[in-house]
């Protein structure tokens, strides 16, 4: 019997074609679940599992934020570190047409467009964090300097 193919996502394609290192999780599960749900799911530890959010600026421009899955975004906060007036969540709607990627399976990896892509100042206390892998059902540990480097992350508190 042939086996079967693990089916790549972007974020997954790009990891390899770096040649980076990381570890791919998959757990079952048909729909959105928060990103503490997928913790435990997966059996991650909360405290290193980090959730992607998409901000729009008041210039339009979107913004990539990536903090602990048990933090809100702090909206003020994450403004001044894009540069903008004022920013908010894009529409659930909007998020495949924006990313590339659905609600639940976003990763600041291999979206549509490079967008600004900001890292909380938490993920440098571990060496390795857990984010989307690209898809519902996907999770990825990689290294938080790599994670840095791909996505030329700016570390700020949001």
């Amino acid at each position: 019997m042939a086996k079967e193919k693990e089916i790549k996502t972007n974020a997954m394609r790009i990891l390899d074609k770096k040649k980076i290192s990381y570890e791919v999780i998959q757990y079952d599960c048909e729909e959105f679940v928060d990103g503490i749900h997928t913790a435990e799911l997966t059996g991650a530890p909360v405290e290193q599992s980090f959730k992607t959010l998409v901000l729009q600026g008041k210039s339009r421009q979107h913004y990539v934020f990536v903090l602990p899955v048990k933090q809100e975004v702090q909206l003020k906060e994450a403004a001044k570190l894009a540069g903008e007036k004022s920013v908010e969540m894009i529409p659930v709607k909007d998020i495949t047409k924006v990313t590339g990627y659905v609600r639940g399976g976003c990763s600041p990896l291999g979206m549509k467009k490079q967008y600004p892509v900001f890292l909380h100042k938490k993920s440098l206390d571990y060496d390795k964090i857990y984010i989307s892998g690209g898809r519902i059902g996907t999770t990825l540990c990689l290294a938080v300097q790599d994670l840095i480097s791909l996505s030329d992350a700016v570390i700020g508190e949001f």
